[in-house]
């Protein structure tokens, strides 16, 4: 019965990955310079051994520097960072049973935030790489801010709705004032902290993708290792437990890979809210609740989610372009109140 559930929807999967292709050319193809699609799929081709000799003609130099140089590594890290994004949020729903888990809304990104900017400031004034202490900071933080609230949001080994918003939006507030303080003292740095604080990849180049990978690949592994696991927990913790599922264990192995993944994508693009609400809730929609298949296809669908949102915070009032972080929560706010509104129906 598993087996033939699983394989229908599994077909899905190369169109979410084609999808997600198409996307990401269109994402490296706008901007303040238009290249055409098809030239920017010869340049990339050109570079795959076997094609490079049958794919220069067509090619323009410049074109070919702007795409290696600038866009190809900001529309992957797009890419990567709304995969972690959305991944760290179907987890965060599953470990709680509550679609309104994100780790923007519970406070996750704001820990990690705290983080990062502190290691900002301090690596600053201490004249040491940036790159070097931002994700380790922005880890740190995060692990902590999701047992804070865990352990405040917890009654009777049950996390409920409102007490989960409640105490994420405490947590949050405390360490948005701390956030605050930070930039106070920031000095030089302060353009700098609020740019980033705003979330998005502009300047982003390999340097920041190398730097998320480690992390970003040792939090997805866990995650998609306990996806039965994740299963079995959608039933309660007694019943996961009775069914063979170290409960405690499983679930702090996966706040630690869920607060990675996060502190991983704060690193190295701030604060971009609601992707890890918004995408795992309509694609558990289309796609049922089983993790097996809700992971990976929220993985796809995640990075061509940001992908596209990044284009289009290129382009929409350009040549300004836009921070990302409010293009996903112009996206993003709209459905949580929709989220709200529906449990509040439901409550009553």
């Amino acid at each position: 019965m598993i087996h033939n559930y699983i394989g229908p929807r599994s077909a899905i999967f190369p169109v979410l990955f084609i999808m997600l292709l198409v996307f990401f050319v269109l994402g490296v193809s706008v901007g303040a310079v238009s290249i055409p699609p098809l030239e920017v799929v010869r340049i990339l081709l050109k570079h795959i051994p076997g094609f490079n000799r049958y794919l220069t003609a067509g090619v323009t130099p410049e074109h070919e520097i702007i795409i290696l140089t600038i866009r190809f590594p900001r529309v992957v890290l797009a890419a990567l960072v709304g995969a972690g994004l959305a991944l760290a949020g179907a987890t965060f729903q599953g470990l709680f049973r509550n679609p309104m888990a994100d780790p923007f809304i519970i406070g996750v990104s704001s820990g990690a935030a705290l983080g990062a900017v502190t290691s900002i400031i301090v690596f600053s004034v201490l004249n040491i790489s940036i790159h070097f202490g931002i994700p380790i900071f922005a880890f740190v933080f995060s692990v902590m801010t999701i047992f804070m609230v865990y352990n405040l949001a917890r009654v009777g080994g049950k996390v409920p709705v409102m007490t989960l918003l409640l105490a994420g939006i405490a947590v949050s507030s405390l360490l948005s004032a701390l956030v605050s303080l930070c930039i106070f003292f920031s000095g030089n740095q302060l353009h700098q902290v609020v740019f980033w604080l705003m979330g998005g990849f502009s300047g982003r180049g390999w340097d920041y993708v190398y730097m998320f990978i480690p992390y970003g690949v040792i939090g997805s592994t866990v995650i998609f290792i306990y996806a039965r696991e994740l299963n079995a927990m959608l039933l309660g913790e007694e019943p996961a437990q009775h069914l063979g599922v170290e409960v405690e264990i499983v679930k702090r192995r996966l706040l630690i890979a869920a607060a990675l993944l996060t502190g991983a994508c704060v690193s190295v693009s701030g604060l971009i809210g609601f992707v890890g609400l918004v995408i795992p809730h309509i694609v558990r929609i289309i796609f049922g609740p089983d993790h097996r298949i809700l992971l990976p296809a929220v993985t796809l669908t995640g990075a061509s989610f940001l992908v596209i949102a990044d284009a289009l915070a290129r382009v929409v009032i350009a040549p300004v372009e836009l921070p990302v972080g409010i293009i996903t929560a112009l996206i993003g706010g709209p459905f949580f109140i929709y989220l709200l509104r529906r449990q509040k129906t439901a409550m009553f």
